[in-house]
């Protein structure tokens, strides 16, 4: 038990580490490989080998993710482009599983078609952090970066779905496309709804506690982080979907956020709490891929000799081949989707602005496999119902790591080359609505001062006072809405500053209220929501920090 803990505690000083190692790097090496790389150093340690149980692992790993997926999505970029997102995240994951499942067994004969579509199923989830932080160094449209995000955040719940199916299907050695499509309507069906039901009931009943009691940092906190594990068991329990129960929590958490309820210091708190969470179980997955990863090959290499080959190298052809099908199979599938965009947007009568090729093939080699994909695999059952073991667990373990592995070079590499001096096409600029939104909030702020100096200074002999720093505040704001640099703000008397206190809190939390109703009304987006939020977070953490 103690050197499980410790052994923990070493994986988590790995991920520090690899960012370190990473930064230090004179070339941009992707930080999953150093975190691959640091867990094989692990690995290499005697008596450090551990056993992973599938199912925990799958539970203490995925509902975050994808609830925080969920959460964090751009939804008004969701919306706009449902179609497109819906043809990528769904009809290209069933297009990806046939295609590599069929071509798998066919290369491989020695992975059963079952199991060859769960390795397909969960090669075609994509790792949107992934290609942010790649095409951060590279110009690519900020439209196609939020498709490739909405993409990712739904093919992460449809290709863990298909893999469950897979699965169940080597391990019963049935399957049945009509009763496949009722269990699944069934499981999605169910399990969307207990995501949103709960987070609904959570969020409303930690609201009343808060009226009555006040609100308490560590508590939200914890509850937020409660809710997507929550969502996963209930739904299992009832026998639907807890990977789209997670999904469907974080999208509902996305929207009772704008309700703008909870205090600043705990959006605050909470959302460095969650980043730390998805920096630290993303690092712990690959860390703990490379401390494994010396024994899969092994596994992998025994499975190779019974296809005949006897030289290890064929390990690495196979993987290469995969990738090259899964690059082809995308690239066919993105320019279909493609197609179909232009002929409804001719249909709608809009202008019809066709895509460079190069951002065509961006958009394939920007298919990146990552966290999901690899949190996916390691789920694998070990046996059979039978006891026997789970057939080629190893080999398809070692060949989901190699395409992951490749496909993060390819696009390390490929994208910045790809799109190095692209002219991209003109698109809104989120600085026109953030201007606007600030400018609208500045005159509700300048509207609550006014009422709350008045209240404030009523029947009091330094009502001058209030009435001075008032004014003080609100012609910051009107600065603001001309467009002119705020006037520093002058030092005062002790009471001066806790009336200026008192009268900046007010402005914040009208300010915020309205940056919230233009969310609600989906005037602006959610990226710049979420900005101009956190920053009138800050300022208000700041100011009851006393």
């Amino acid at each position: 038990m103690i050197a499980g803990v410790t052994i923990s505690l070493f994986f988590l000083l790995a991920v520090v580490v690899s960012g370190v190692f990473a930064r230090l790097s004179p070339i941009a090496i992707p930080l999953p490989l150093v975190q691959i790389a640091l867990g094989a150093v692990i690995g290499a340690v005697p008596g450090s080998a551990i056993s992973i149980d599938p199912d925990l692992f799958f539970l203490l790993f995925l509902p975050p993710l994808l609830f925080l997926d969920g959460w964090r999505i751009p939804k008004e970029g969701l919306l706009r482009d449902r179609a497109t997102v819906l043809e990528m995240a769904v009809g290209l994951v069933i297009f990806t599983v046939l295609g590599i499942g069929y071509f798998v067994n066919w290369l491989l004969p020695s992975i059963p078609l079952a199991a060859a579509f769960a390795l397909a199923a969960i090669l075609s989830p994509t790792d949107a952090v992934a290609v942010s932080a790649i095409t951060s160094r590279a110009p690519i449209p900020k439209r196609l970066l939020r498709i490739l995000e909405g993409e990712s955040l739904l093919n992460d719940a449809s290709g863990l779905v298909c893999m469950r199916f897979a699965v169940a299907a080597v391990l019963t050695g049935t399957f049945s496309a009509g009763e496949a499509t009722l269990n699944f309507l069934q499981l999605a069906i169910g399990g969307v709804a207990i995501g949103l039901v709960l987070t609904w009931g959570v969020t409303r009943a930690k609201d009343l506690v808060s009226m009555k009691l006040g609100e308490e940092t560590g508590s939200q906190i914890l509850i937020s982080i409660l809710i997507p594990f929550g969502a996963y068991l209930a739904a299992e329990h009832l026998q639907c979907s807890g990977i789209l129960a997670a999904v469907a929590a974080g999208i509902a958490m996305g929207y009772e956020e704008q309700r703008g309820k909870v205090l600043a210091v705990t959006r605050v708190r909470r959302a460095a709490v969650w980043d730390t969470i998805q920096f630290a179980m993303n690092g712990v997955i690959f860390v703990l891929l490379g401390e494994q990863l010396p024994g899969i090959a092994m596994g992998a290499a025994t499975v190779v000799y019974e296809t005949g080959h006897f030289h290890p190298i064929w390990l690495g052809f196979y993987v290469l081949a995969i990738s090259a099908a899964l690059a082809i199979l995308r690239l066919i599938w993105v320019w279909i989707s493609l197609r179909f965009t232009l002929f409804r947007a001719a249909r709608r009568g809009e202008t019809i602005v066709r895509p460079s090729w190069r951002l065509v093939v961006a958009a394939s080699l920007a298919g990146v496999r990552g966290a999901i994909t690899l949190a996916g695999v390691l789920t694998l059952p070990l046996v059979m119902t039978n006891g026997l073991p789970f057939p080629a667990r190893e080999l398809i373990i070692f060949l989901a790591a190699g395409v992951i592995i490749v496909s993060l070079l390819t696009a390390t590499i490929g994208l910045p080359l790809l799109l190095k001096g692209l002219e991209l096409p003109r698109e809104l600029s989120d600085r026109q609505a953030e201007d606007e939104a600030r400018g609208i909030a500045a005159q509700e702020a300048i509207k609550a001062i006014e009422a709350a100096q008045h209240n404030m200074g009523e029947g009091k002999d330094d009502a001058d006072l209030y009435a001075d720093v008032a004014t003080r505040l609100m012609e910051i704001y009107r600065n603001r809405i001309d467009g002119r640099p705020a006037m520093s703000d002058a030092q005062a008397m002790r009471k001066s500053e806790e009336i200026e206190r008192r009268l900046r809190l007010v402005a914040a939390r009208a300010e915020r209220d309205a940056i919230f109703k233009l969310a609600r009304e989906r005037k602006l987006p959610d990226e710049v929501t979420r900005r101009l939020v956190r920053d009138i977070d800050l300022t208000e953490t700041r100011l009851t920090t006393v």
